[in-house]
């Protein structure tokens, strides 16, 4: 993603496969969204450097699909040492199983309006989105 990527307080996407495109609020009623600090954090820590593109090194060159994979590896491997040392071997069972291509299933889990995750997620009918992506039961409330 680059910097021209972002306007009119949004950050503008395109889906890969339908290649439809997608605008991501950065302010949600007033409030800044949690993307819209991220991004805010980002643009301040690259300052120093000019390049067009969000994601950097530390010496400011873009992060390759290869290197991003690489971290994702190194941090999922140091939270699973962090879980085994705190004394919970379940939670690092857990962690060491959690694989990159994860993150759009657990955004679509964590929305409750399943037009709204369809929406996020490019999907022109909501049953896919609730049959492919939805990985949690539905949240109901008790009777008492």
């Amino acid at each position: 993603m680059r910097k021209d990527d972002i306007e009119d307080n949004a950050l503008g996407v395109t889906q890969k496969k339908t290649h439809k495109k997608l605008r991501i609020m950065l302010e949600v009623d007033g409030a800044e969204s949690g993307l819209g600090v991220l991004i805010k954090e980002i643009l301040k820590r690259n300052e120093a450097h000019s390049s067009p593109y969000l994601i950097l090194t530390d010496g400011g060159q873009r992060v390759t699909a290869s290197m991003l994979r690489r971290r994702w590896d190194d941090a999922r491997e140091e939270a699973v040492k962090e879980a085994t040392a705190s004394g919970d071997p379940a939670l690092a069972g857990r962690i060491s199983q959690f694989q990159f291509r994860d993150i759009r299933p657990k955004a679509a889990s964590e929305i409750t309006d399943v037009e709204h995750v369809s929406l996020l997620l490019g999907h022109t009918k909501s049953d896919i989105t609730e049959r492919v992506y939805r990985r949690v039961g539905a949240l109901a409330k008790p009777t008492k």
